[in-house]
């Protein structure tokens, strides 16, 4: 018959094989952004287990110490109030809590997403002037589309930036909620079709990370991953030089519009050109010209609406050609870039 030591080994044996295969990153992570969250995490977990393991270790003493078997622990049936017992009882956790908020209200400001960097690592300062590399994320069904405006390409399912220099992501989503997360970089972002979240985050050693959606947006959501490239400014230019000769060719609405449609498992995409608007028509929701853009729509009811003629500025796709139900939008203003196809004709007013 084994014994407990060699089915303690045994029972041990397949946890060992499975942590194995677990990577730590978010405890040793390669951004700085992500360090701090890491250090907040570590520093709060101690905060909260000074209170926790001592009230834990006080537990198995009391029950140890008086339990019925002993007949050596005093009995005191009278005893009901200690002052000294109470001010250690109340003191401590509010101590602890007093510290726990005073740490999460300084972290919430220093580590705001929407906050530009200050520095580099917790040696190095951002030299002042530095222009962060600027990458438009917009979170599709099922894939990732990444814009670079300052270097005119586009990807999917790839991201890369230079180490040490600051990177601010302008995130928006096409159809439903999503969430931007590189556990190396920094902390996970919600990605909103319609509304623009932003991240400052720093890479800070070169290696390939794993990024991915960490919300839960449909059928497709598990295969919502891409990898992150972290490489020296050399390495960088040489990467957006190798977009420029992607085969994905010009990323224009027209192709923005068919990269959208929903699906899964996208090889890696580049494409050698963008469209310059293309993220600002993603965001206002009108790549399709033919649709007023929300930031029109906003300027329009901030001057006060169009009043009754407004509410007759519909268009409709007809059922009978597209073979979907009629879905009413409320189309663009008369401009130069109106469409002529007579499936986007305005909705007949009543009478």
């Amino acid at each position: 018959m084994p014994s407990l030591k060699t089915l303690r080994g045994l029972l041990l044996l397949p946890a060992a094989a499975l942590l194995a295969g677990c990577n730590m990153v978010l405890m040793n992570p390669s951004g700085d952004v992500a360090v701090q969250q890491r250090d907040l995490i570590i520093q709060s977990t101690v905060l909260m287990l000074l209170i926790v393991v001592p009230v834990i270790a006080l537990t198995f003493v009391f029950a140890w110490r008086y339990r019925k078997a002993n007949t050596e622990a005093d009995y005191r049936p009278d005893w009901d109030h200690s002052t000294q017992l109470e001010l250690v009882i109340w003191a401590a956790p509010l101590l602890i809590i007093i510290a726990l908020g005073a740490l999460t209200w300084i972290s919430t400001h220093t580590l705001d997403p929407y906050r530009p960097l200050t520095r580099i690592t917790a040696e190095q300062n951002v030299v002042p002037g530095t222009e962060p590399l600027v990458v438009e994320v917009v979170a599709l069904d099922w894939k990732w589309l990444f814009i670079y405006p300052e270097q005119g390409v586009a990807t999917v399912n790839e991201l890369a930036a230079p180490i040490n220099r600051p990177i601010m992501f302008k995130i928006t989503a096409s159809s439903v909620m999503n969430s931007f997360f590189i556990p190396a970089l920094a902390g996970q972002i919600y990605a909103m079709p319609g509304m623009e979240t932003k991240l400052h985050a720093v890479i800070n050693k070169p290696g390939v990370f794993d990024g991915f959606s960490a919300n839960y947006s449909g059928a497709g959501f598990s295969n919502m991953r891409f990898k992150f490239h972290g490489l020296s400014t050399g390495d960088f230019d040489q990467w957006v030089a190798n977009a420029k000769k992607g085969d994905g060719g010009q990323l224009t609405r027209d192709a923005y519009m068919a990269l959208e449609k929903p699906s899964e498992r996208n090889p890696v995409q580049r494409y050698a050109a963008v469209a310059p608007d293309l993220y600002d028509a993603i965001l206002n929701r009108c790549v399709d010209r033919s649709k007023m853009c929300m930031k029109e729509m906003m300027a329009i009811d901030a001057g006060g609406g169009l009043g009754k003629p407004g509410a007759y500025n519909l268009s409709s796709l007809d059922p009978a050609l597209t073979g979907k139900a009629s879905r009413p939008y409320v189309a663009a203003m008369c401009s130069v870039n109106d469409p002529s196809d007579a499936l986007l004709a305005p909705v007949a007013r009543p009478n």
